[in-house]
């Protein structure tokens, strides 16, 4: 097994066209053509977590958040960044993050903290805008089902929950073929009139290319009709944070406790609160702080997350419970998240998880 076999497996789930605009995710250094020995999971790559993984004998690291956030104009070794880099180059280590595109996706870092936290009823909270496409392609009747089958499988038709989405309405269409065409019915100089279904379905924006490829390879036509629109709807699978219910009310102190053994954090930062109790309660793992104006307006008693500024704490102003417990506490469940997916994939594949502890937050 090769290690881009692994990498797509993540990438299912995880693809990297759902990463921040500022973020480094996918591969950070390595030839992910070679045989895989063994994988190394960890929140962050650091020195130690390099020389475990020789140590153990992986030649592949897969950690969160990415080591290359900045583009470099040397390799010096005076950064521990680049010292990993180098150390990963000399020995061979391939190193891949999968960071907000593991945060965004449908299933990723969040779900696993709603999950962890107990919540039901969970969505997106922050929506992704801007990020789908609707196809209208005209196919003959006789060939409708290939391509709408190459269609899903290439990735659009996904709504929600349901797969294999799409409309079709049956009409006739005319063409007449030029001299050098070769037309797959009809002939060349004379009008021709076709039965056929028009298809319509929707697509993530990033498999347009993809998408598009499945439907040349198997539509019958030289040159097939198809349009593609621009959509305005969010897209409500993919997003930041997670807002969900939990089963009933609970007690501020017995809510924040609970948090806090669940999570292992030394400390919570939290808010003043004008309620008495918690019921719906939203989440985003490291630096979500940016989602409090969501989560004020989605009516959450509750946010949790790893980062907050001094500011913060004052701006929601009593009306929702802000909870800061680390950014590391936050997205530990990443490291299981990853194990899980790789190890259904790949069952008798050797996937450890670093016993390195990372944390560069200590406390007193």
């Amino acid at each position: 097994m090769k290690i881009k076999d692994i990498l797509t497996e993540i990438e299912r789930l995880a693809p990297l066209p759902l990463q921040e605009s500022f973020d480094n995710a996918g591969v950070q250094t390595g030839d992910v053509e070679r045989e895989a020995s063994g994988v190394l999971i960890c929140l962050d790559v650091t020195e130690a977590v390099v020389d475990e993984a020789i140590e153990k004998g992986c030649n592949l690291i897969v950690s969160h958040h990415p080591l290359a956030f900045k583009p470099f104009k040397s390799l010096t070794g005076r950064t521990y960044v680049e010292r990993c880099l180098i150390k990963a180059c000399k020995h061979d280590l391939t190193i891949y993050a999968a960071h907000t595109n593991l945060d965004n996706a449908c299933g990723g870092v969040n779900y696993r903290l709603a999950e962890r936290i107990g919540l039901q009823q969970v969505r997106t909270l922050s929506p992704q805008k801007d990020a789908l496409l609707k196809l209208s392609v005209f196919v003959p009747e006789a060939h409708a089902e290939s391509v709408r089958n190459a269609l899903f499988d290439a990735g659009a038709g996904q709504i929600g929950k349901y797969d294999s989405c799409s409309f079709n309405l049956t009409g006739e269409g005319t063409f007449r073929a030029g001299e050098d065409a070769r037309p797959f019915c009809g002939e060349r100089g004379k009008l021709h009139r076709e039965r056929e279904i028009r298809i319509e379905t929707i697509l993530p924006a990033f498999c347009r290319s993809a998408v598009t490829r499945a439907l040349l390879s198997v539509h019958p036509y030289e040159e097939p009709a198809f349009d593609l629109y621009p959509l305005s709807n969010t897209w409500d699978r993919v997003g930041s944070g997670i807002i969900g219910e939990l089963s009933g009310n609970e007690e501020v102190r017995d809510f924040l406790l609970r948090i806090r053994t669940l999570f292992k954090a030394d400390g919570l930062r939290y808010s003043d609160f004008s309620g008495t109790s918690v019921r719906r309660v939203a989440v985003c793992g490291g630096s979500g702080a940016f989602l409090i104006p969501d989560a004020l307006a989605a009516g959450a008693d509750a946010f949790i997350t790893g980062e907050a500024k001094y500011n913060d704490f004052y701006d929601v102003e009593g009306r929702m419970l802000l909870v800061v417990a680390g950014h590391y506490e936050t997205e530990t469940d990443t490291k299981d998240l990853f194990v899980d997916l790789i190890s259904k994939k790949f069952p008798t594949f050797a996937v450890k998880i670093s016993n390195t502890e990372s944390n560069p937050v200590k406390y007193l």
